[in-house]
């Protein structure tokens, strides 16, 4: 049961840009596989040895990155895909030298800041126009429209009206601000990139190779898959596991979704339903510690924090985030009757688990590793030596050099994407840098929101499900991070709460109409309508819009002055609210509820999310008071609409 390979290429060529890449062989595929290992290698020799000087690690880094992705991606998705064109192979050389230029002329460089060459200059604006065109393959050209933007803002600031102006700046300043200062495409998003995150891709290639990919399908199925709709919740349950080692929503989809999305069709899921569970679910994926999407190892940049304590804030969220959609498939299956897989067809858990459970070791380890202070580099070290010793252990199908090899070319070739996006962030926040444009347009907004902490989140969710359309989550949240969490850390909200808000409706972005990415690809499976997909997407993931603004008025739900003792209440609370909110918008708890259950019912599970002891008590009586009416109706009421 499931796609045939053919379709599952044209769907996500189709919704993800990352996989439009040229298909070679012979000499080229060889010569790039080559790249692609030199790639990792290097990344692991400075990441074991040390890395270098922040102007010799990041230039070479989005030197490789480049000369890969023109490598690998055409200039025009209608070239013949398995050839090289001589304009590709040219830009790519002029990437290299490009790079090549930085790294000879190291020193000089730094002597010359502010008084560079002609030479220095022509170099620079080459880097930054080579930049733009590999974010456009990669990641798409909404990116490369934003970042255009805001390179010329920093041209034209005399012209522009009111705050946003400014004095203006010479072509050669921008330019060499741009590719030769650490503040901007070598700034701190490439930093990243070039470091960790580079890393953490690595160790989800190797982790594949390994086989956890099934294991995680099978241990979903052992778990869930006999429950009432069962399918539906091995998609929840198998996405959550996916996202710990994927950043990558529409991957996701198309990885988990072939086998569950059939399967909750043949259960008697609506198509739009099956579509949406599996995007709602696999977008999530980012959401979840240890391995969040790239975005969040930034984050840990900005504010200036350990990725552990990100990580360890984001656990209670993104909890509640797959609660809410396990509990509204729950309440659809009993609403709709369904049953879950026959007993025969599923694993058997106590089996799965002395087989092939030593698998998640590497992620044991990691998330050991990071509660124990070590940086992301060293944890993310310690996990891919964990990685290639269980894949020697393994009984069966046990890892070769040939899997190393490839997992390396593999995690190159992933790394593609975060490496353009971060690149291209650099020219935003350059750009922000030179300009003083993050401060103007925090207090525009401000003004704007007049004042309001409300109105100010509201603005800032706005903008990031806009730029979500079409920029990726990391460009998406550096935009927000730079110009709104600033807005709301004024306004008083602690640092991790305001960056946690910017990141999730970032992420969410993927399954939010019109443009809803993640959602598209599940109704492509599921060959369901696109919008009504994400429209029910957006219905499942229902915690998202409301955690986030939970959070930033009352910052414990995000550990920030939390006990022990309140955590555990914290999470029990929000787990029933969150049943609460399920059954509200499903319309379902013991049976169909009417317009007036369904409003109390939902304002009680707010209550009982919200992390007050006096919310708590409130909203306990009103869900309840709700849930014994509910009883007292069940057998006047029938069960299916």
């Amino acid at each position: 049961m499931g796609e045939p390979q053919e379709n599952l290429r044209e769907i996500l060529e189709k919704y993800d840009p990352e996989s439009r890449h040229r298909h070679l062989t012979g000499l080229w595929a060889q010569l790039i596989r080559l790249i692609a290992i030199a790639f990792s290698c290097f990344q692991l020799y400075t990441a074991i040895f040390g890395t270098l000087d922040d102007k010799l690690q990041r230039p070479t880094h989005l030197m490789f990155a480049l000369a890969l992705i023109f490598l690998l991606y055409p200039f025009r998705r209608q070239w013949d895909r398995q050839r090289m064109h001589w304009a590709d192979l040219s830009l790519a050389s002029i990437a290299v030298a490009t790079g090549v230029y930085c790294l000879v002329n190291y020193e000089e460089l730094v002597a010359r800041t502010g008084a560079y060459t002609p030479t220095d200059v022509f170099i620079a604006v080459v880097g930054v126009l080579l930049v733009l065109e590999a974010t456009r393959r990669i990641v798409g050209p909404a990116m490369v429209i934003v970042a255009t933007a805001f390179l010329l803002y920093s041209w034209v600031g005399p012209l522009l009206p009111g705050v946003i102006s400014h004095r203006g700046y010479s072509l050669e300043r921008i330019f060499t601000h741009m590719y030769f200062t650490t503040e901007g495409i070598l700034g701190i998003p490439l930093g990243v990139s070039a470091t960790f995150i580079f890393l953490f891709i690595l160790f989800g290639a190797f982790l594949e190779k390994t086989g956890i990919g099934k294991f995680f399908i099978d241990l979903a199925n052992a778990v869930a898959g006999g429950s009432p709709g069962g399918p539906a919740k091995v998609a929840v349950f198998s996405s959550a596991l996916f996202g710990t080692v994927s950043g990558s929503s529409v991957a996701n989809v198309v990885g988990t979704g072939t086998f569950s999305i059939p399967l909750m069709k043949s259960l008697g899921y609506k198509p739009e339903f099956a579509g949406a569970v599996e995007a709602a679910s696999s977008t999530g994926g980012q959401l979840m510690p240890p391995i969040m999407g790239a975005a969040a190892f930034l984050m840990a940049e900005f504010i200036g924090i350990k990725y552990v304590e990100v990580a360890k804030a984001a656990v209670l969220p993104a909890v509640l985030y797959f609660a809410g959609i396990w509990i509204m498939v729950d309440l659809e299956a009993r609403k709709l009757g369904l049953r879950g897989l026959p007993k025969e067809q599923l694993p058997l858990l106590g089996r799965l688990l002395r087989e092939r459970g030593y698998l998640v070791l590497p992620l044991i380890g990691i998330i050991y590793f990071l509660v124990s202070g070590y940086t992301p580099m060293r944890a993310a070290l310690g996990g891919l030596a964990l990685t290639v010793l269980t894949g020697f252990l393994k009984r069966e199908g046990r890892l070769t050099l040939r899997d190393l090899v490839n997992a390396m070319e593999q995690g190159a070739r992933g790394a593609l994407s975060v490496a353009a996006a971060c690149a291209c962030a650099g020219i935003i926040v350059g750009t922000v840098t030179l300009t003083g444009l993050g401060l103007k347009m925090g207090d525009a907004l401000i003004a704007l929101a007049g004042g309001r902490l409300l109105f100010t989140l509201f603005f800032t969710m706005l903008t990031s499900l806009i730029l979500g359309m079409g920029a990726p989550t990391t460009a998406n949240y550096v935009i927000t991070s730079t110009i709104a969490a600033p807005a709301i850390v004024k306004l008083g909200v602690p640092k991790i709460a305001a960056h946690l808000f910017a990141f999730y409706f970032g992420i969410i972005a993927d399954i939010t109409p019109p443009v809803a990415l993640a959602a598209f690809a599940g109704s492509a499976i599921a060959k369901a309508n696109p919008f009504k997909t994400g429209v029910n997407a957006t219905k499942l993931a229902i915690a998202a819009w409301l955690v986030p603004y939970i959070f930033v008025f009352n910052p414990v739900l995000v550990l920030v002055g939390a006990t022990p003792g309140l955590i555990l209440r914290m999470a029990v609370t929000s787990l029933i609210g969150m049943v609460a909110v399920g059954a509200a918008v499903q319309g379902y708890l013991l049976t169909d509820m009417s317009i007036i259950e369904r409003v109390f019912l939902f304002v009680g599970g707010i209550m009982l999310i919200d992390p007050g002891f006096t919310t708590d008590v409130m909203g306990l009586v009103v869900v309840a008071a709700v849930f014994l009416v509910q009883r007292h109706l069940r057998a006047r009421r029938p069960v299916h609409s």
